[in-house]
């Protein structure tokens, strides 16, 4: 079983983001903006809550692992066969505020939703810079 773990891969989003880890963390727990750069959700920030992304392309099956106020969001993202775990990470800097998302779990043979997931998360990171950028 053990090296059924190595073998999966990891999709990795960083940025350097001229905002503070409060503001944030806003959009990434608040249902209605976490709609304006993601997808519609249910989302509620409470460890053991299971929620659902809505998309056109069809859904994602959540359940949140883990929260650390202003630093840390971990969640299941289980979607057409992908068992995975994505996990936000919040660093405050001297202009703002480094932003690391991974997103962990990814087989072998889930080549597509590999390279899917690398172009879909850095299109959600723009989306979200942009919904930073408008509101308070």
């Amino acid at each position: 079983m053990s090296n059924a773990v190595t073998e999966t891969r990891s999709v990795v989003v960083e940025r350097e983001v001229p905002f503070p880890p409060e503001k944030i963390w806003r959009a990434l727990t608040q249902p209605h903006l976490i709609e304006e750069w993601l997808m519609k959700n249910d989302f509620k920030p409470v460890v053991g809550h299971g929620f659902n992304l809505r998309a056109d392309w069809g859904a994602v099956d959540c359940q949140v692992l883990a929260i650390e106020l202003h630093k840390t969001l971990s969640y299941t993202w289980a979607a057409y066969g992908l068992e995975s775990v994505v996990t936000w990470t919040l660093t405050p800097t001297r202009t703002g505020t480094h932003l690391r998302m991974e997103q962990a779990g990814f087989r072998p043979d889930q080549q597509q939703a590999y390279q899917g997931a690398k172009g879909g998360w850095r299109q959600f990171f723009t989306n979200l810079e942009q919904v930073l950028a408008r509101v308070d």
